[in-house]
């Protein structure tokens, strides 16, 4: 093993969190490299037409993620079931290379409700402690949102998103999202153009009284400059949207808002096919001392010293990295001891489909996140006391794309082959539209990630290990929200429709429903209830950051990247302002 020259910091990961630490990190002068364990990639050659619409390529042969091969985790719904290997990726797409899943996201960037930066409070203060079960057990996020505004605005002006504020400083504007919590300003650029469907589904929302508004969408709606100097393109409708990179570069993506500025910087490094398998400790276990990496192309390892280190990877990969290393005590249910892999979290989802004989709905054309949404039933935007659950969700009707592999939907009682089916496949495509249900999840004590005892990756370290289960909140929260969902798309006026299914009793890893995996390191107030503090610091080695979503200590009805690059921000600004004056020490 070879040990390296040590550095003021180092970055494991180089997604939107490493990304971020590194542009903001690399304007003070310190000495950074960022170790990623993927290849490097150059969007000037891979991303480009006719190569970047490979649908076989990036969407089943899953190019722009991670290879199970190497490593992946086991699954169980409940602790007394023996964990199996996901072999196949499904419910998650985990990314891999430079810019990780920041490169196939689909661009919904919402923030967090006022009620989500307080829910514990929120719930108990509005209906009583008793309304909470005992085995949720909930948290406030220990930054209020006021806190996080100006970061959510950094990071929304970076990525040019698209949208129509709806609380502008606390003003009430006609055509945005009536709940959602005060904004210092706009968004920098309009909203998408609605797609046909999503007019549709905008006029039965209003004539149900209810508020849909156009969707936040980190895809470009014109051409884009930020305060930084990134250019973004013109969305161009593609419909090649999510598991694949922009053609355009109208997506905000890491490589475009990010990653430019660091690698231009002297002070800077970035070591790609470097898998980081452990942390270093000092003796006395007071301070991290760098990283342990292996050369995955020449099978080299390295000791890479440093002052301060921040695992910026992927959220289940950030908790196994911890687990792997002996930094914290894992979680066990039985005994309600240990911390890390606790409050592990996903989102509950079902969708529908509705078809019409008389529309030409153009469904080929979109963008990821084309979209008409409604928080009418999202987190606590309605009442709850009689209802037997916590949460909510949005719904929304989402206008991505149509790939011609992928997409062949038709109404019920259809055939599943032949060519009557052929033949509605060809009648149907252009004439059907998506509605999602994007739900909460909320923890449970025996919702968790911990080493598994069995399996190993091909480092020889053991596999990350899943035990998760809906429970009952979940279904009781779907099961509303599915009915709700059903009034709207009645009032569509569809000629079929085709769901929405109930959330299945147990939750499978195989069929996809979102990479938007929360927890396990999350962080809080005090040591004794949280993994890390309110900026990331792990508590028993303060120069040791953990960045993203693993630090949120339960999932919202939203997708985490906004939340997720505020919080970035906030970081790197409160480490330039305030760690780099008292290194090593607790913020």
């Amino acid at each position: 093993m070879k040990k390296l020259k040590e550095v003021d910091v180092v970055i494991v990961g180089f997604g939107w969190t490493g990304g971020i630490m590194a542009q903001e990190l690399s304007k003070t002068g310190l000495k950074i490299v960022a170790l990623e364990k993927g290849s490097m990639r150059q969007p000037e050659k891979e991303f480009i037409l006719p190569y970047v619409r490979d649908e076989l390529k990036f969407q089943h042969r899953n190019e722009l993620q991670q290879n199970l091969s190497q490593g992946t985790v086991t699954f169980r719904n409940t602790p007394e079931q023996r964990a199996l290997p996901m072999r196949h990726l499904g419910s998650f797409l985990p990314g891999e290379g430079v810019g990780g899943a920041g490169l196939h996201w689909n661009g919904m960037t919402f923030r967090n409700s006022l009620v989500d930066h307080r829910l514990k409070s929120h719930y108990e203060s509005r209906y009583g402690k008793k309304l909470i079960p005992k085995e949720m057990e909930l948290h406030d996020w220990p930054q209020a949102y006021d806190t996080l505004e100006p970061y959510y605005d950094k990071f929304e002006e970076m990525c040019g998103v698209s949208g129509q504020a709806g609380n502008l400083k606390g003003k009430r504007v006609p055509g945005g999202n009536p709940f959602e919590a005060p904004r210092s300003n706009n968004y920098p650029n309009p909203p998408l153009e609605p797609s046909r469907a999503n007019q549709i589904f905008k006029k039965a929302a209003q004539n149900l009284g209810l508020n849909p508004y156009s969707m936040p969408a980190a895809n470009a709606s014109r051409p884009y400059t930020n305060s930084y100097g990134d250019q973004l393109g013109q969305c161009q409708y593609c419909g090649h949207c999510e598991v694949f990179a922009c053609e355009t570069g109208a997506k905000a993506s890491p490589n475009i808002t990010v990653h430019k500025r660091a690698l231009a910087s002297k002070n800077f490094s970035l070591k790609t096919h470097s898998w980081v398998y452990e942390i270093a400790r000092s003796k006395d276990k007071k301070k991290v001392t760098g990283v342990y990496y292996v050369d995955t192309q020449t099978g080299d390892e390295f000791f890479q010293p440093a002052e301060t280190v921040f695992i910026c990877t992927w959220t289940l990969n950030n908790v196994h990295l911890l687990l792997t290393s002996g930094i914290g005590e894992a979680y066990s249910p039985k005994t309600n001891k240990g911390l890390v892999g606790k409050n592990y979290c996903y989102q509950t989802m079902s969708g529908a489909r509705v078809f019409f004989e008389k529309e030409e709905l153009n469904t080929f054309m979109g963008a990821g996140a084309l979209g008409m949404v409604l928080d009418d039933y999202n987190s606590d935007n309605f009442d709850h006391s009689s209802l037997g659950f916590l949460g909510g969700g949005f719904i929304a009707n989402l206008s991505s794309g149509a790939r011609p592999i992928s997409t062949h939907p038709v109404p019920p009682g259809t055939p599943s082959y032949g060519s009557k089916w052929k033949q509605e496949v060809a009648k149907w495509y252009n004439k059907n539209a998506l509605v999602i249900i994007h739900g909460a999840n909320y923890p449970h004590k025996n919702n968790y990630l911990d080493l598994d005892p069995t399996y190993k990756n091909s480092l020889g370290s053991p596999l990350l290990r899943m035990t998760f289960d809906f429970q009952k909140n979940d279904h009781q929260m779907m099961q509303y929200l599915t009915a709700k969902t059903k009034k709207l798309l009645k009032a569509m006026k569809p000629t079929h429709i085709a769901g929405p299914k109930k959330l299945s009793d147990h939750y499978q890893i195989v069929p996809y429903q979102s990479t938007h995996n929360t927890g396990g390191a999350i962080m809080g107030t005090a040591p004794d209830t949280s993994v890390v503090n309110s900026y990331c610091q792990n508590w028993q080695y303060p120069n040791l950051f953990v960045l993203g979503a693993s630090a949120f200590p339960q999932n919202t009805g939203y997708n985490p990247t906004g939340p997720l690059g505020a919080l970035s921000f906030y970081i790197a600004d409160n480490f330039k302002k305030k760690y780099m004056k008292k290194t090593g020490e607790l913020m």
